[in-house]
């Protein structure tokens, strides 16, 4: 088996775990990858640059929080291959695996004794006079927002051809269910289940109480047009990359071709996440 390793570049922990873990796996006879920023100060390990890794491994280990995750997601996700996160600090809705879990799952992981999810992308797209200027693939989700000193914005909204309405807002955000739990719940989004096959739109902010948040097919092909004059709008994926949209510009938003394959938990199931993030309480039986 091929191991690739990626991680939280702006802490120690994820430095001296890829270095220890890289040196666990060589000593199984496992051939180790390790994005060339994480392979600092470890002895000859075949340091490569993140993009590059896809082509060479079977499987990769991401160590760090959701944010390291999205990264290493949008790199592997047209190549299938399946990812195991480890949590190193943060909330953790994808990196479900602790340290004190790693190395009993990477011994089941080279046995062949693991199973994974499949989590579907959106693609978004930037039309500019007609003519697709960027065009990105999401984990999370894709969202047009207004700078601090932008007035709101008006962004006119269709659903495979038909008019849905203008949202006038602070901006508009696409979500896969398994961005759900992410900024579009902190604009008031429903929580939903991470493979079903929907996408989920959440007006940030709406001027009118009436705009709520829809969920529709992930087959729709979404359409949105700013229609307000303004320099200081843009289009964010993921939280982490983020692209300057002008007036007239037009977001389209469907169903990538990847799928994410996350590496599934068998120490705990999906609500018993919900449950531990969002500190629910309750008992139960």
């Amino acid at each position: 088996m091929r191991i690739g390793i990626i991680g939280k570049l702006s802490g120690k922990e994820a430095f001296q775990v890829a270095r220890e873990l890289t040196n666990w796996l060589k000593n199984k006879d496992v051939e180790v990858y390790v994005e060339e920023e994480l392979g600092r100060g470890i002895e000859h390990p075949n340091l490569t640059p993140k993009v590059k890794l896809p082509e060479l491994i079977d499987l990769v280990l991401v160590l760090g929080g959701d944010g390291t995750l999205l990264d290493a997601a949008r790199i592997v996700g047209s190549y299938g291959i399946p990812i195991i996160g480890v949590n190193l600090g943060g909330l953790g809705f994808l990196t479900e695996f602790t340290l004190d879990e790693l190395y009993p799952m990477m011994e089941q992981i080279l046995k062949g004794e693991y199973n994974f999810v499949e989590r579907s992308m959106l693609r978004a797209l930037v039309y500019r006079d007609g003519i697709a200027v960027a065009d990105y693939s999401v984990l999370n989700d894709a969202v047009i927002n207004r700078g601090a000193l932008a007035r709101i914005i008006d962004l006119e909204t269709y659903v495979n051809g038909e008019y849905v309405t203008t949202f006038r807002a602070d901006g508009i955000i696409f979500s896969t269910p398994t961005g759900s739990t992410a900024h579009s719940l902190s604009a008031g989004g429903p929580i939903v289940y991470p493979t079903l096959p929907v996408t989920i739109i959440t007006p940030i902010c709406p001027h009118t109480l009436t705009n709520r948040p829809l969920v529709i097919s992930n087959e729709a092909d979404i359409r949105v047009t700013l229609l307000t004059e303004t320099t200081d709008v843009a289009l964010t994926l993921d939280g982490q990359i983020g692209f300057a949209l002008k007036v007239g510009d037009t977001v389209g938003v469907k169903k990538s071709d990847s799928l994410i394959k996350l590496i599934k938990s068998p120490y705990r199931d999906y609500f018993t996440l919900l449950k531990t993030k969002l500190k629910w309480g309750g008992g139960g039986r």
